[in-house]
């Protein structure tokens, strides 16, 4: 089992940029697939990055392409999210998720195709 601790987030203002961390234990992440999701308040969970399991591939909702990188560092065994140029709407609680296989195209953005969640990090972005 593995235990993951989401690090990084707090208040910045729009257009200014943020490195969220998702740091690992109890098991090395070289063996998992990783997800970044987020929820807003009075929204549901959202996919935001995926990155499989080699770090070779990854995929991104439309609404963050272009600003947002996801990235896997298995010798410190943490993923992080780059969130640069942000916006009031990137305002949620963000969530890191670790899946135990590399994830086919369509199921990268569904919440139970991963196997672990941690416990969230606020993102506050003022307009």
């Amino acid at each position: 089992q593995v235990q993951l601790v989401e690090s990084g987030g707090g208040l910045v203002q729009a257009g200014g940029s943020l490195r969220l961390s998702c740091a690992a234990s109890g098991r090395t992440l070289s063996s998992y697939a990783m997800g970044w999701f987020r929820q807003a308040p009075g929204k549901e969970r959202e996919f935001v990055a995926y990155i499989n399991i080699s770090g070779g591939t990854t995929s991104y909702a439309d609404s963050v392409k272009g600003r947002f990188t996801i990235s896997k560092d298995n010798a410190k065994n943490t993923v992080y999210l780059q969130m640069n140029t942000l916006k009031p709407d990137d305002t949620a609680v963000y969530y890191c998720a670790a899946a135990q296989r590399s994830l086919f195209f369509r199921l990268r953005s569904v919440t139970t195709s991963y196997d672990y969640w941690g416990q969230g990090t606020q993102v506050t972005v003022s307009s």
